[in-house]
């Protein structure tokens, strides 16, 4: 998966006093795009002794010994080789390598935060960074902010040696999935993996067990894995706002997605393998 990155390290641990050196790394950012360069290697990103001067930077976290930062003058002009493209656009046009994949929606998770919180949500001023912890403080009423983390489930649902694989409605994806959603608020994980299947598919489910989790700054989740089984009724009835397809696939006819990244796409192979969680 996308955070499998060893012998690699990634730290979120938070550093107020930190400074860029030459060879760390800039993430600049215009509207949902990261600027990258594409490598012999794969992505990319500018490093500090390319910046112009005068450029305000706020560290993010660091991979290995190199630090991240965070360009607070978004949209800057991009220079000889390199352009503003999505984590969409890196991740299916581009590639890894791997950890720079994972230090990319990180670091994009953070900075949506920061975007997202500017001003104070309760009344409305300009939000201070704390000194003491990684947190937005408001100076006016006092609001304290921290980054903002989703919770969603991914469910793998199964009907003996077969498995309930999805497409989502109106997304460009030629992919299979599983069904998938956010937590509600007052429910718990298992109670959203029952709501969600049963909501997209018409399905009950039995037996709900943990397996893994993964965190993914595209969206600020943190994606919870369950496998589940079918109780009852086997006919899928579909929600048609929410999924093109949803059908029963046997084991050894299961296809990966395009890359090993992603949970779902895990416990897709984990169960084509036979290696599921069983009740």
């Amino acid at each position: 998966m996308i955070q499998d990155i060893y012998p690699h390290k990634l730290s979120n641990v938070f550093v107020p006093s930190a400074q860029p050196k030459a060879d760390d790394i800039i993430i600049c950012v215009k509207d949902n795009g990261i600027l990258v360069r594409e490598s012999a290697d794969g992505i990319r990103f500018p490093v500090w002794q390319e910046m112009s001067q005068g450029i305000t930077c706020r560290y993010l976290l660091s991979l290995d010994q190199t630090g991240v930062y965070y360009a607070e003058q978004e949209g800057l002009e991009p220079w000889a080789g390199f352009a503003y493209k999505t984590l969409r656009e890196i991740r299916y046009n581009i590639g890894g390598p791997q950890e720079l994949m994972y230090l990319a929606y990180t670091a994009w998770h953070l900075i949506c935060w920061y975007r997202d919180n500017r001003y104070c949500g309760r009344c409305g001023h300009e939000t201070e960074h704390a000194e003491k912890e990684r947190a937005l403080c408001c100076p006016h009423c006092g609001n304290t902010i921290y980054p903002r983390i989703v919770p969603a489930v991914v469910v793998g649902v199964t009907w003996g040696d077969k498995l309930l694989l999805t497409k989502y409605a109106n997304r460009k994806m030629s992919f299979y999935a599983l069904v998938a959603g956010f937590t509600e608020i007052g429910e718990t994980l298992e109670e959203c993996v029952a709501r969600e299947v049963r909501e997209e598919t018409g399905l009950q489910v039995k037996n709900i067990r943990y397996y893994k989790s993964q965190p993914w700054g595209s969206v600020q989740d943190l994606i919870v894995g369950f496998f589940c089984d079918v109780a009852g009724d086997t006919d899928i009835r579909p929600d048609n706002n929410e999924l093109g397809e949803a059908v029963w696939v046997a084991r050894e006819d299961i296809q990966g997605q395009k890359d090993d990244w992603s949970l779902t796409n895990h416990m897709m192979m984990l169960f084509k393998d036979g290696r599921e969680p069983r009740a």
